[in-house]
């Protein structure tokens, strides 16, 4: 695959901590939700990062294959998110359960179902997720 761009962030204090980009553009505080044990202090999370990042990526393949069948988005259009995050099955760690809703407004269900469907294909966050991808990972 050739890479067209790459970015880098990192995270210190894990899920208590703060979060930036390489160019500081995102520079986040991270809690830990009441769910998981925190104390609702303000913040993110990582499944809030991963949510909003993944409904910013289907909404622009949605447009990439609208654009091809010469169909238009509308500006109104929404992609959100759900991910829940929870024990694994087998005990070894935490997995994660993510739905996407669309909402098209002023296109016709069967249309914006079909435009889903081929955006959920294109989607790379959607392709990673279905191919469980591997990820390499080292010590510095």
């Amino acid at each position: 695959m050739a890479i067209l761009y790459t970015t880098k962030a990192s995270a210190t204090g894990g899920r208590s901590g703060r979060a930036v980009s390489e160019n500081g553009v995102l520079d986040v505080t991270l809690t830990v939700p009441k769910e998981l044990g925190g104390d609702g202090a303000t913040g993110t999370n990582p499944e809030q990062l991963f949510a909003a990042g993944y409904s910013a990526c289907f909404l622009g393949a949605l447009k990439n294959v609208a654009g091809k069948e010469k169909v238009k988005i509308p500006d109104d259009a929404k992609v959100t998110v759900s991910v829940g995050i929870g024990p694994r099955d087998d005990g070894t760690g935490f997995g994660i359960e993510v739905s996407i809703s669309v909402d098209i407004p002023g296109i016709d269900k069967a249309q914006a179902e079909d435009l889903v469907a081929k955006a959920n294909i294109v989607c790379p966050y959607s392709h990673a997720m279905r191919t469980s991808t591997e990820v390499p990972v080292s010590v510095a």
